[in-house]
């Protein structure tokens, strides 16, 4: 084997896929749990965290039950839009959603706990709606809070192995991400290409986290 740039396009597209998908589907999520004090909120935030406890491999595992083409997502989706979600990229475009959600939901309540609740009543008491508030309100003053969930969620993905690899397989150019391309070169011996694969690896992560650290602390001065 030698070194393919191939995985590491496979990633950057599975990682904006992911963190763009759900950077828009975690905000409601976010403000239900910031700012709901009902009883059954714990119940499916517990559940949106799992994640970080679980398993890959079991997260994997049910997923590609509900996934394969017998499953009961699967074959909706292959049935009705001629979709194989089974080791193709849209399948771990999932399942990368799936394992990364509590990092991004994470991120934007603690954005949006950080936004003063005196901002939310000023901006009511002017008779602008919840909509509004959000978007010229709360918004602009959870920069840090986004960021803060794109960043983690995409260097999350970046290095997710176990559930794409069970729902993925290893397909060149369709579902193989450089952690699966670091492992079948640690497997055959070639440590030359897992010492670069991971090295580049290390210097994004390593940038997005110093990025990331920089603007908290730029706006901990303001």
């Amino acid at each position: 084997m030698s070194f393919d740039p191939v995985p590491f396009r496979v990633s950057f597209q599975l990682g904006i896929w992911v963190t763009s998908l759900l950077l828009i589907l975690c905000f409601p999520l976010a403000w239900v749990f910031a700012r709901s004090r009902r009883r059954w909120v714990v119940w499916i935030e517990s559940v949106t965290t799992l994640p970080l406890v679980l398993s890959p491999t079991v997260l994997g595992f049910y997923l590609l039950i509900l996934l394969s083409p017998r499953g009961p997502v699967g074959s909706f989706f292959l049935s009705v839009f001629h979709v194989r979600l089974a080791f193709s990229f849209p399948g771990i475009v999932i399942a990368g959603c799936l394992a990364s959600l509590p990092f991004m939901l994470s991120a934007l309540r603690t954005g949006i706990l950080s936004v003063p609740s005196q901002l939310l009543d000023a901006s009511y008491t002017l008779g602008k709606g919840r909509i509004e508030t959000i978007f010229r309100v709360v918004v602009p003053n959870m920069k840090s809070g986004i960021m803060a969930g794109i960043i983690n969620t995409f260097a999350h993905t970046l290095g997710e192995f176990g559930v794409v690899l069970m729902i993925g397989g290893s397909i060149p150019g369709v579902t193989k991400v450089v952690s699966i391309a670091i492992y079948e070169r640690v497997e055959s011996l070639n440590f030359g290409d897992a010492h670069v694969y991971a090295g580049i690896l290390i210097v994004i992560s390593y940038g997005g986290v110093l990025l990331l650290n920089r603007l908290q602390r730029r706006e901990a001065k303001r």
